[in-house]
């Protein structure tokens, strides 16, 4: 099987793509001053972190998110745990990024959740591929609402996903190329937990790959946390894959992507204008 995702190039996301592509041109441009650089990017691992981490449930506000990067504390909780991980896979993919090391890859995902699933669970289930059927619950009623592929399909679904972002990323906008990856990933659900967090960290490393820098100045995540059940609803499917999987339009989410990242982009701009003002 070969993945063939469905979707229109609609007018709206043809807009969208034109903005960020302005956007990311202007704040290119605009060459900040290393101290304000250094205070955007730390501004943007404190804000990548909370909210991936929050998007998923973790209830730390963002005051106590920037106080556990800053002590490292020891002897944690899960929530700090989370942050922890998340904060330190974050600055291992940006040095790979520095020093041109980064290439999306089957291994390389595995690396990422084990790194933010470290000390969360079972070692014998860390950066590995799930082996055991999983279901989607709905988090207010408890109801199975999704249903992802099968253990034996979950490789080959991965595989022809990869195969797809490299084979196509000559012929298709790489923005595209990255919402696709992020909603089907989400789709076949390739682990037992923390599939939300691997998942927006390996659509930063796409997005880094085509100039679009998300570990270093903005957080495309932020815009997912400001409304996690449209989120969710955009993202995931509802009832069983292998009744789904012919008729999964991505249409409508890419338009979302999109709009995300221009969100992310504008805030970053202002932010910059105003460490500039300062």
């Amino acid at each position: 099987m070969v993945f063939n995702p469905k979707y229109i190039i609609t007018h709206q996301l043809l807009a969208n793509i034109k903005k960020i592509n302005n956007l990311v041109q202007e704040l290119n441009y605009q060459r900040f001053p290393h101290v304000i650089l250094f205070e955007l990017e730390k501004a943007a691992r404190e804000v990548s972190t909370y909210t991936s981490t929050s998007i998923e449930g973790n209830p730390l506000p963002l005051t106590e998110v920037k106080k556990i990067l800053k002590s490292a504390p020891q002897n944690v909780r899960q929530s700090e745990q989370e942050v922890l991980n998340y904060n330190l896979a974050l600055k291992k993919l940006n040095n790979k990024l520095k020093k041109g090391l980064l290439s999306l890859s089957l291994n390389l995902i595995l690396d990422i959740h084990h790194q933010i699933m470290e000390k969360l669970m079972a070692s014998n289930e860390i950066g590995k591929l799930r082996n055991k059927p999983v279901v989607i619950n709905n988090p207010q009623t408890r109801q199975i609402i999704y249903l992802p592929p099968e253990v034996k399909d979950v490789k080959p679904l991965m595989n022809e996903l990869l195969d797809f972002v490299h084979q196509k990323k000559e012929l298709i906008d790489p923005l595209i190329i990255a919402a696709i990856f992020h909603k089907q990933f989400v789709i076949i659900h390739p682990f037992m937990d923390g599939n939300g967090r691997t998942c927006r960290l390996a659509t930063k490393v796409l997005l880094a790959q085509i100039g679009l820098n998300t570990f270093n100045l903005f957080s495309f995540e932020n815009y997912y946390n400001k409304n996690v059940s449209r989120y969710f609803q955009k993202v995931g499917l509802k009832g069983n894959y292998y009744d789904l999987t012919k008729q999964i339009d991505f249409t409508d989410w890419l338009e979302y992507f999109t709009e995300g990242i221009i969100d992310e982009l504008l805030r970053v701009k202002k932010l910059g204008q105003r460490q500039l003002e300062l």
